[in-house]
């Protein structure tokens, strides 16, 4: 339990707007970095980090002090990234945005022998492939597959964020990577997974 976000959330409640500012300060990029991998749109993102911020303050009576903070800020930006992916028609573009760098923890898996410009390329390569394959998930898988390899969350934080039993949490992240492993197998064999 991290009791700064706990007592800045107190302060915040009370009127305090040097508090929010720094809970603002501590989530904002954590949040732009989830929507932006559920939306895959930046100006979406800053949409839903906004939006969930405005929540966060219109809600603060109701933020339970017991549970972690992070649970519950990332359950309002999640559940806002779903409601948007809902309202939106399917669109898997490979010309999608894709800023330099944006999803290295999940690239940082793959394995590298050396790093020479060729193999650069080829990571390079790969890593706008498992975007695209991302973005093609099922909403159901998107949000549990982004919050388990993208963000290091464990299962049981996942299934606070989203509401959910640890059981289903374990179901959809092994469809997510069975779904993705189909789609990458026939171009990358077993090197991914």
């Amino acid at each position: 339990m991290n009791y700064v976000e706990t007592r800045l959330a107190k302060l915040s409640r009370g009127g305090d707007r040097r508090a929010f500012a720094e809970l603002v300060e501590l989530y904002k990029d954590k949040l732009y970095h989830l929507a932006y991998r559920m939306l895959n749109q930046s100006h979406e993102a800053e949409d839903i980090v906004q939006e969930t911020f405005l929540r966060v303050y219109t809600n603060l009576h109701r933020y339970d002090e017991t549970q972690k903070f992070s649970t519950w800020i990332y359950r309002i930006a999640t559940n806002l990234c779903i409601d948007r992916l809902r309202k939106r028609k399917p669109n898997y573009s490979l010309d999608a945005e894709m800023p330099e760098g944006e999803g290295a923890d999940w690239y940082s898996l793959l394995p590298s022998d050396q790093a020479t410009p060729e193999s650069e390329v080829v990571l390079s390569e790969m890593q706008e492939h498992i975007r695209a394959a991302i973005d093609t998930l099922p909403e159901k898988y998107k949000s549990v597959v982004i919050l388990r390899y993208l963000h290091d969350m464990s299962l049981q934080e996942i299934g606070d964020v989203l509401g959910m039993p640890v059981t289903t949490v374990k179901t959809r992240v092994h469809r997510g990577r069975e779904f993705l492993r189909k789609k990458l197998e026939p171009e990358y064999g077993n090197q991914l997974f």
